[in-house]
């Protein structure tokens, strides 16, 4: 058994800047010291030779190589432009500019 104390519990309370009734801290007793009782009881369970996972599957790096393809050139990708200006696409300013 965990040792959350009532006075524990306040004092965290406390710190949190949680108004807490005394209904309310003994309830809050009791929960923490079943969550802190429950994480050290899955402690033990894994303890030993399991060694840590970030994800049960194991992963395998999925990238590709970068290669060079053909692409648009400048002037193929501005032809459906709205409008464009010295090689690039123009748009209207969205920030004011002070």
């Amino acid at each position: 058994m965990s040792e959350i104390t009532p006075d524990l519990v306040r004092h965290l309370a406390n710190l949190a800047r949680i108004d807490v009734n005394e209904n309310e801290v003994a309830l809050f007793a009791d929960q923490l010291n079943l969550i802190v009782d429950s994480v050290a009881a899955i402690k033990d369970a894994v303890a030993g030779d399991v060694p840590a996972t970030s994800h049960p599957i194991a992963m395998a790096n999925v990238f590709r190589e970068d290669v060079i393809e053909p692409s648009l050139t400048q002037e193929q990708a501005l032809s459906g432009a709205a409008d464009s200006a010295d090689g690039r696409f123009r748009v209207h300013a969205i920030l004011d500019e002070e």
